[in-house]
């Protein structure tokens, strides 16, 4: 528990420096989106990494916690904070509800079915057009406050998202140590012996769907106050599919894998619009690469070459 400690307290540092030493504005921006996706990384993980369920459909969690924080502030004038905690927990109970029937399929049916449940939320989006401004999009989401302290420029969003994020893992980091971490675990390597040895199964599967559907939900609306704006193109397959790309990448069944793997994904493409046309092919063959010689992702992949790298001490002669 000291080590996990040591980490957390490296991440907090980090987190904590990154204003001082960028001080544009474009680079704190693409920061506060390594946060949010950080968040969803993390919730996806606590649900394929740990628990073994894989999802298609998260985007559309995000989605609707952006869309019920927009809808509640911008056309309702609900308070904002008051907005993000409706959406989170409505989200999380139709995650809930859904999750008895979805979660009762195992393998590519689960992965179809909660495919499907993201493609309708999307549909959704684009076809109720009085309610979220349908394919144009909803506009006019205010910024989150704190009494006085508005935040509106992207280093008070910065600070902002990543509180979030920094509570996100401390919970995920607790949870993945805890008696519930254990069963999540057992219930991935073997759901028969998880009940053999008296785990809930069918239940503690839904819980964590629930809650991972929460902290997707949350994020949707820090993005939706941070950007004041949502539209359907960003919560569609594609980004579903790349949050998978992220846990897998970080290292299914780490946190802090989660956190590498939504940095990586997230800056790669900011790096290579350099190569323009060329900047696609450059980021598939990296993700090829890293899938190859790394399977266990960043958080296995990146000791094992640093202990490959570095030259080992010689055994002294007795």
């Amino acid at each position: 528990m000291k080590r996990e400690l040591v980490k957390y307290l490296l991440l907090v540092a980090a987190a904590v420096s990154m204003p001082y030493f960028f001080s544009d504005g474009y680079m704190m921006n693409v920061l506060v989106f390594v946060g949010i996706n950080t968040m969803l990384a993390v919730a996806l993980n606590l649900l394929l990494g740990f628990a073994g369920q894989i999802s298609l459909g998260h985007a559309g969690f995000f989605g609707l916690g952006a869309y019920i924080s927009g809808v509640l502030t911008a056309t309702h004038q609900v308070n904002p904070w008051l907005a993000m905690l409706i959406a989170a927990i409505a989200v999380s109970f139709l995650a809930f509800l859904i999750g008895f029937p979805i979660l009762k399929l195992k393998g590519h049916y689960l992965a179809m079915a909660t495919l499907g449940l993201g493609i309708i939320i999307y549909i959704v989006f684009n076809e109720a057009v009085d309610i979220t401004g349908g394919p144009s999009g909803l506009s006019g989401i205010p910024n989150l406050a704190l009494g006085s302290l508005v935040f509106d420029n992207d280093v008070k969003n910065y600070c902002l998202v990543w509180t979030f994020t920094i509570v996100t893992i401390l919970l995920a980091v607790n949870l993945a140590h805890s008696r519930i971490g254990r069963a999540l675990r057992a219930i991935h390597d073997s759901e028969v012996a998880a009940r053999v040895m008296g785990v809930n199964v069918r239940l503690l599967k839904v819980q964590i769907f629930a809650l991972s559907a929460f902290i997707s939900a949350v994020a949707g609306s820090l993005y939706a106050h941070v950007m004041t704006f949502a539209a359907p193109a960003s919560f569609g397959f594609h980004f579903s599919v790349e949050l998978v790309t992220m846990v897998i990448i970080g290292g299914l069944g780490s946190i802090y894998g989660s956190l590498f793997g939504a940095t990586l994904l997230t800056l790669l493409p900011e790096l290579l619009r350099t190569f323009q046309d060329y900047d696609i092919i450059i980021y598939g063959l990296i993700l090829i690469l890293v899938t190859m010689f790394m399977p266990g992702g960043l958080v296995q992949g990146i000791p094992s070459l640093l202990g490959a790298l570095l030259p080992k001490k010689k055994e002294g002669r007795g």
